[in-house]
């Protein structure tokens, strides 16, 4: 029923386990001998943080945060609002934040920013697909799956009006739906 609603696919779910494959074997060899934190910004991210965790081979603590973003003022700064923040602290601590894509980098950056200041020892991304057409600000995810063009995908947990997250797959989404 939902298959209908996409007009191309963007990233086959094989093409995902592919991804995940070859992340896992990044990261691990990366945090090999530490023990991050993944945190999961809500809710994009829980299909592909799930599959992701699975594959890797450290041993590594989870957190999520729920983050709303508001973009005004002279500056073009972001204003984050913390919905749900991590239960846990991150000083001192390795920070992978785990998304489901990167598009105007705006959120992410201040989050990355507010973890910083809480004093973490780094803070990286790993993201299943990077949208860089989109970017807004100067972020370049450390871990990208896949590098998409600038148009509009749902999908394994990416959503349109809180829908199509449960797809197998990244498709794009015929434009009659949302126009």
């Amino acid at each position: 029923m939902l298959d209908r609603d996409i007009e191309k696919v963007v990233v086959s779910k094989d093409e995902i386990e592919d991804i995940l494959l070859r992340l896992s074997k990044e990261l691990t060899e990366d945090y090999a001998g530490k023990t991050p934190i993944m945190v999961g910004l809500l809710k994009g991210c829980i299909p592909f943080m799930s599959d992701l965790m699975k594959k890797l081979d450290f041993h590594l603590e989870v957190g999520y945060m729920d983050v709303s973003s508001y973009y005004g003022g002279l500056s073009g700064d972001v204003d984050v609002k913390i919905e749900t923040d991590l239960n846990m602290s991150v000083k001192d601590r390795h920070v992978l934040i785990a998304e489901d894509i990167v598009d105007s980098g705006r959120t992410l950056t201040a989050v990355i920013r507010l973890l910083k200041h809480r004093g973490a020892k780094d803070v990286k991304v790993v993201t299943l697909l990077d949208k860089p057409e989109g970017r807004k600000v100067d972020l370049k995810p450390e871990y990208i799956g896949v590098t998409i063009p600038k148009v509009f995908v749902v999908g394994y947990g990416l959503d349109y009006d809180g829908r199509y997250r449960n797809l197998p797959y990244v498709g794009l989404l015929k434009p009659e739906i949302y126009s």
